[in-house]
């Protein structure tokens, strides 16, 4: 990923450094004079893509995370602190002795000193992107021109808590069959390794045949517990850890993320999410009063599936030409026919705000309700699975129970 490193002078005479993204410098200068910024110096620089859920960055997890939540929370009670009048300094500073977070609490005092020295808000929260993301930073910068930082920030935290929300919808719906699966697979392995052999001693004992189900099963428990378990296990390992691996470089990103559109139900439920949280953030910013181009930018970086950020960044390049949005959405495929229709209809009415929010609304239903559907209908579907796995099992263990009776008699 390319970005720019910029040094400028302000109004006031003060120098100032930023750091943007562009595709080449032509692009990086047209991007510096849409905000006003004369560039003293713009040099590239190669900078390292955000962190994918394939590692982890230790130094932010030893000083505390910052989820969505937190995000919303902090947006939530400035808005109220700056409403209720209370000095921008001072807000912050009660906000930085109410976090937790090391991190937040270290990112909020560096910029209530800067904020003392004359530095705006926004421009102060540039200088933290492992805080504070985009979609933030733009919110608060177009409160500030506008003069209504309050109630942009209020939009910011209804929009963080509905994109929680909806991330919180798709973890619930993936969670509960992964747990049960796992437990599952747990209690096979369990039974098999540790229960079954008990067993096969006991009938081997009465002298009783064993049925081949059983044989079978016995089998499958003397393998799981030689050496061949230790390298099934270390295989999955590295299976994990190449796929991992693959997924984090841009090509394995897009493969998988673009195969993970076409996985029935959770496709589906996929699409819907991006389309809510698409139609939702560039609402939100439109109504801010960020620039379209700009605001297609900021929701192409949030968007967590590749093949729809592709899709974004490339519409946006469509808009910057004149192209319609929803004339250059449509042909990429990645969103409903219907979204793809309420935005015509506000292009052409003038009320794109409005029909992007009734489209979100829309679209967090439909995802509430798939949820639902899906969880309705998974729940008999692990249930049988449990049963089918627990009663094998079992199976093995009673059908030799039929050959000892015979020995007996």
């Amino acid at each position: 990923m390319t970005a720019f490193f910029v040094t400028y002078t302000t109004n006031s005479g003060r120098k100032r450094e930023l750091t943007i993204q562009a595709d080449n410098p032509a692009s990086a200068r047209r991007e510096l004079r849409r905000r006003g910024i004369l560039a003293n110096t713009l040099v590239r620089k190669e900078v390292q893509a955000p962190p994918t859920s394939a590692g982890f960055d230790f130094r932010n997890l030893m000083e505390g995370g910052i989820s969505i939540r937190d995000k919303a929370l902090f947006a939530s009670k400035l808005s109220a602190l700056v409403d209720a009048g209370v000095p921008i300094l001072r807000s912050l500073d009660l906000m930085r002795s109410q976090q937790r977070s090391t991190l937040f609490r270290k990112a909020l005092t560096s910029m209530t000193k800067e904020v003392n020295q004359g530095e705006s808000l926004g421009n102060s929260m540039r200088r933290w992107p492992q805080v504070f993301d985009n979609l933030t930073i733009a919110l608060v910068e177009a409160g500030e021109a506008g003069g209504v930082l309050d109630e942009t920030l209020k939009r910011l935290a209804i929009l963080l808590e509905d994109n929680a929300k909806l991330q919180n919808q798709i973890k619930g719906a993936l969670g509960y069959p992964i747990t049960v699966l796992v437990i599952a697979i747990a209690v096979f392995l369990g039974m098999t390794i540790f229960l079954i052999p008990t067993f096969a001693t006991i009938f081997d004992q009465l002298g009783a045949k064993l049925p081949l189900f059983t044989q079978l099963m016995l089998d499958l428990s003397k393998l799981l517990r030689s050496s061949f378990s230790f390298f099934l296990v270390g295989g999955i390992g590295i299976g994990a850890y190449m796929i991992s691996r693959y997924y984090a470089t841009p090509t394995g990103r897009r493969s998988i993320d673009a195969l993970s559109l076409k996985i029935p139900l959770f496709g589906d439920l996929i699409q819907k999410t991006a389309t809510a949280q698409f139609c939702r953030t560039l609402s939100c910013l439109s109504k801010a009063g960020v620039p379209i181009l700009m605001s297609l930018e900021i929701v192409r970086d949030i968007t967590s599936n590749s093949t729809i950020g592709d899709a974004i960044s490339s519409s946006r390049n469509e808009v910057s030409e004149g192209v319609p949005l929803s004339a250059a959405l449509e042909v990429k495929r990645v969103f409903p026919d219907m979204a793809i229709s309420m935005m015509a209809i506000g292009e052409e009415t003038g009320e794109m705000d409005a029909m992007l929010s009734k489209v979100a609304d829309f679209y967090e239903d439909e995802v509430g309700a798939a949820v639902k559907a899906m969880t309705s209908m998974l729940e008999p579907v692990m249930i049988v699975l449990v049963g089918i796995i627990v009663g094998s099992v079992l199976l093995a263990m009673y059908l030799p129970m039929f050959s000892v009776f015979e020995h007996i008699r």
